[in-house]
């Protein structure tokens, strides 16, 4: 073998060991690279974000919800709360002897019951003062079973306005409501019987302002 080939055949050589050498140390950089200096970075990196932060984000992740029987007096009012039918019958009663037209024909009955208008009054909602009569204002939304809604002025409903007594029933012709069916809605001045919201589970109070006003 000349010498020249002695030196072509040691260069070559050099070479592939100088590329396995690279090879190596590329492999082991992008190791390290991928992975996490402290193995508890990696398992927060892929670990699901709390409950806590999807609850939160969500508009409906704060409400609890509601329990058969149970009536939620929510809205624009300074004291939001819950109350049952035990609840309503350990309130002073009033009593109403109504007739109006159903889809099951001419109903008459006697209902007992509550006046929603101190059931509302107790959140206190929050009317503006500042405007003349503020209270007229104010709308209520009466939510029953199979999301069934009915809405009322609160005129309707204030006795400083209108005569009419609108109640929540505890029971119709002396027979008391099942617990897990909650109130029912009695409108004395109605002549048909769309508003007596039955199995009642929530009250919302509030103004047509951000309504009337936002208009365009």
């Amino acid at each position: 073998m000349t010498q020249d080939e002695d030196r072509r055949r040691c260069a070559g050589w050099a070479s592939r060991r100088v590329a396995r050498v690279c090879a190596a140390a590329t492999a082991l950089l992008i190791t390290s690279c991928g992975t996490a200096d402290d193995p508890k970075d990696a398992a927060a990196s892929s670990a699901p974000a709390p409950a806590s932060a999807s609850a939160s984000a969500s508009p409906k992740g704060s409400s609890a919800p509601i329990k058969p029987g149970e009536v939620r007096i929510a809205g624009e009012v300074d004291k939001p709360y819950t109350v049952t039918l035990a609840d309503l019958r350990k309130l002073p009663r009033a009593e109403a002897s109504v007739e109006f037209i159903s889809a099951k024909g001419d109903q008459k009955h006697t209902y007992q019951g509550v006046l929603l208008h101190e059931v509302l009054k107790a959140a206190q909602p929050r009317f503006d003062q500042t405007k003349k009569n503020g209270q007229l204002r104010g709308v209520v939304a009466a939510t029953g079973g199979g999301d069934y809604r009915a809405v009322f002025a609160w005129a309707e409903l204030d006795p400083g306005f209108a005569k009419s007594q609108i109640l929540l029933a505890v029971s119709e012709d002396g027979t008391a409501f099942e617990d897990s069916a909650g109130p029912r809605l009695v409108v004395p001045q109605d002549t048909r019987g769309g508003r007596y919201v039955s199995e009642l589970n929530q009250l919302w109070v509030g103004t047509v302002d951000p309504v009337v006003d936002g208009a365009h």
